[in-house]
């Protein structure tokens, strides 16, 4: 009996200590949402031909605030929000692990585009990863303009702060959580 009273309190104790994350997680979801407009604005005002690139898209994702730090071992991590047809259906988590020559932390946006229906389902089913061969293009005015789909997909970062020094290798990897 009495073991049972102290299991009893610990579930007490849990739902207890628990109940504030719940309502927080929705305000969090909604910061992150905030945040990707934020972010869908900047890349266009950065390279204004990019406008045309999230209106024609089969989908996308935008991650607005990624960080990334490592010394010999490095890790970056992010949420962002998916779109199919510029209309909102999830959530995505990042997370990527590098080994190599790095130190420093940084900052940034990351915007993953869609040509088909078929790499954003990929994508949707969590079956989505990027190998070291990878390579995002750094957003400045016009370069939109000379990038091509590769495999499907076509991927922009911006920078927001920090300093790395990287010559590693690594990958990311996706998770997505439907609305």
């Amino acid at each position: 009996m009495k073991n049972l009273s102290i299991i009893w309190m610990m579930v007490m104790a849990c739902i207890i200590n628990t109940t504030p994350i719940f309502g927080q997680s929705n305000s969090k979801k909604n910061k992150i949402i905030t945040d990707s407009h934020t972010a869908k604005a900047e890349f266009i005002k950065s390279d204004p031909l990019m406008k045309s690139l999230f209106e024609k898209a089969s989908g996308y994702v935008i991650f607005p605030n990624v960080g990334k730090a490592g010394f010999g071992v490095g890790g970056a991590a992010g949420n962002g929000v998916v779109y199919e047809h510029n209309k909102m259906v999830g959530m995505a988590k990042l997370s990527q692990l590098s080994i190599g020559f790095q130190a420093g932390g940084q900052a940034y946006r990351e915007v993953i585009f869609f040509e088909s229906k078929k790499e954003l389902e990929r994508f949707k089913n969590s079956r989505f990863e990027f190998s070291a061969q990878a390579s995002a293009v750094a957003v400045t005015e016009g370069v939109s303009a000379n990038i091509k789909y590769t495999n499907g997909v076509m991927v922009f970062t911006m920078q927001k702060g920090g300093l790395m020094y990287e010559a590693s290798i690594g990958g990311q990897k996706f998770k997505f959580n439907k609305l």
